[in-house]
């Protein structure tokens, strides 16, 4: 079974939609938890409507310490072996779910596997598509290969969560980073699958954008690969302090100018 967690408050312009995706998927062997921050508009009224009539729905409102906390209540309560995070604007590509089910009956617990993602403006264009091949920590840690870039195109077991933990409640901002790295690391095959599976809205006003826009996103990025780099074993942080220094770099530089020769 896959356990497909949202996470919302005040979502009332995204929730029905978000709902949608999820009964469109048809998938037979799936619940959708929905975990409610205490919303003041109509966003549980949406959700109670749709859970009276669709019985893979569960949900809960109440007060909550962010999305973190949010996220962590609805994977302790998942019943399914394959976790998946849908945040209320986002979305799934079309028979998603039931790709996954297919993919994971032949993986070992406790795997990550990780697909593309596009990002669209606020009219629903793709602006670019996120393909994150390279799923390797060090590359990642230094911000040389696209890491993925939300959770609607990637999906793992919830056993994973018993090595690496839960999501940092005190992490607002970059928790899908933090994650990323701790799952790459501890899952026991990470596996990147050549598909588009998600959609990511990158809307005005929204706590990410907001974030972006202030350059406090950066830096938390930066602090979160910092954290990580430190936690490596010594050889591998030996070969981070290598491979970010300018040395290294020029180096680097002048094969790519003497291999881009005629004569070589």
């Amino acid at each position: 079974m896959i356990s497909v967690i949202t996470p919302v408050y005040n979502g009332e312009k995204f929730i029905e939609g978000c709902i949608k995706v999820v009964i469109d998927q048809k998938c037979p062997n799936i619940e959708h938890i929905i975990i409610d921050g205490g919303s003041t508009d109509k966003t549980v009224s949406i959700i109670k409507n749709y859970a009276e009539n669709y019985p893979h729905i569960r949900w809960i409102s109440e007060n909550d310490k962010g999305q973190s906390d949010a996220m962590n209540k609805g994977i302790l309560t998942a019943k399914g072996e394959i976790i998946g995070i849908l945040n209320v604007d986002d979305f799934y590509n079309f028979n998603v779910l039931n790709r996954i089910l297919e993919i994971f009956k032949d993986l070992p617990e406790s795997s990550f596997v990780v697909g593309n993602c596009n990002v669209l403006n606020e009219e629903d264009v793709i602006q670019y598509v996120n393909k994150p091949k390279e799923l390797n920590i060090i590359p990642l840690l230094l911000n040389k290969v696209p890491h993925p870039f939300n959770p609607s195109a990637y999906f793992y077991h919830k056993k994973l969560h018993e090595v690496i933990g839960l999501y940092d409640i005190n992490e607002h901002y970059v928790m899908d980073l933090d994650f990323i790295f701790k799952a790459v690391q501890g899952a026991i095959q990470v596996k990147y699958v050549d598909e588009t599976w998600g959609n990511y809205r990158s809307i005005q006003g929204t706590k990410t954008n907001l974030s972006k826009a202030s350059g406090q996103h950066i830096q938390l990025a930066k602090y979160i690969r910092k954290k990580h780099i430190r936690k490596l074993p010594l050889l591998q942080q030996c070969q981070v302090a290598v491979e970010s220094s300018y040395l290294y770099k020029a180096i680097r530089k002048v094969v790519k100018i003497f291999k881009s020769s005629p004569n070589y």
